[in-house]
């Protein structure tokens, strides 16, 4: 028979639908962080708007049960990180944890001139064109880029447009004939921070890789508002689907009565501004998020709607 102290406790947990703002730490994956959080949140519908490697840390943002289906408006949110550029080293992942490809002479390192480092970084901002780095999770053919890397293949990602908004040197040092540079970046989805190391070194002729990677921020989501995967409380730390949808999208307050018509597929009356465009969030007077929906004309139809707070189907909760 087993005992209290090798068998896990478990009990059924209810937890509604929302968005979960988690601090992940280095080492995990954002696929070890869904799985965490499906065991924490006692349902399987759990999903994630944008991974983070594994050497990174930071705002991974979480949807629970039917709020996942509001994750498509924050995949393409603009994101802002904190970062350390190593210059003097390349790498073939371009970050901290590939295989050295260049290192140069610590006297070259040494020597170079700040205005460079300043000018190279102002050539890195705004809107830029970049090759993702070899290992991305970009697919080719269905497959992941680092999969092909990792499996042998030469991967060449072509080059797109990414806009970098603010690349803010913080601080530099000297260290081990290298210099780290420690920088904020705030950049369009789909930018990659280790490319802009990587094209940083190659512009100064020493080569350059990332050493470490902070997300602190994607749309109007803070790190700050985050909880750890060991401090989280789902129930407790839960976004509201009408919360989540008012920061993400503009807001349509409707009646009690257009609420029950919207939820049954019904078009109502426009109110506000007739020429938006988009989706809208549809709150009903006790706040629930109704739906997204958008303007036809004069009227006002559902393009998604929302059940009721309700949880979704559970599971075994497993605490330790």
């Amino acid at each position: 028979m087993c005992t209290a102290a090798t068998v896990a406790r478990w009990y059924p947990r209810e937890v509604t639908s929302g968005l979960l703002l988690i601090d992940k730490a280095q080492g995990w994956t954002s696929h070890d962080a869904v799985a965490r959080t499906r065991r924490l949140a006692g349902t399987r519908k759990v999903g994630h708007a944008g991974t983070l490697d594994p050497m990174a840390t930071g705002l991974l943002v979480l949807g629970i049960d039917s709020s996942t289906r509001l994750l498509t408006y924050v995949v393409g949110l603009d994101k802002e990180y904190l970062a350390t550029i190593r210059l003097g080293q390349s790498t073939t992942t371009d970050d901290a944890e590939g295989d050295e490809l260049t290192r140069a002479a610590p006297g070259q390192v040494v020597a170079l001139d700040p205005a460079a480092v300043t000018a190279g970084i102002e050539a890195l901002t705004g809107d830029i064109i970049q090759q993702p780095s070899a290992v991305s999770a970009i697919k080719i053919d269905g497959k992941r880029a680092y999969a092909r890397v990792r499996a042998g293949e030469d991967v060449q990602l072509p080059s797109r447009p990414v806009t970098v908004s603010e690349f803010e040197l913080r601080s530099s040092t000297h260290r081990d004939g290298f210099l780290d540079l420690e920088v904020r970046v705030a950049c369009a989805s789909g930018t990659y921070i280790r490319a802009l190391a990587r094209d940083l070194g190659l512009a100064l002729g020493v080569g350059g890789h990332l050493t470490s990677l902070r997300r602190t921020r994607i749309g109007p989501f803070l790190i700050a508002d985050a909880a750890t995967l060991e401090q989280v409380d789902v129930g407790a730390d839960l976004i509201s689907p009408a919360d989540a949808a008012t920061r993400l999208l503009p807001r349509l307050d409707v009646s009690a009565e257009q609420a029950v018509d919207l939820g049954h597929g019904k078009r109502i009356r426009a109110e506000g501004d007739a020429t938006r465009t988009g989706p809208v969030a549809a709150i009903a007077p006790d706040g629930r998020l109704i739906g997204l929906v958008e303007y036809r004309g004069d009227q006002v139809k559902s393009l998604l709607n929302f059940p009721p707070d309700e949880p979704g189907t559970t599971e075994p909760r497993q605490t330790s």
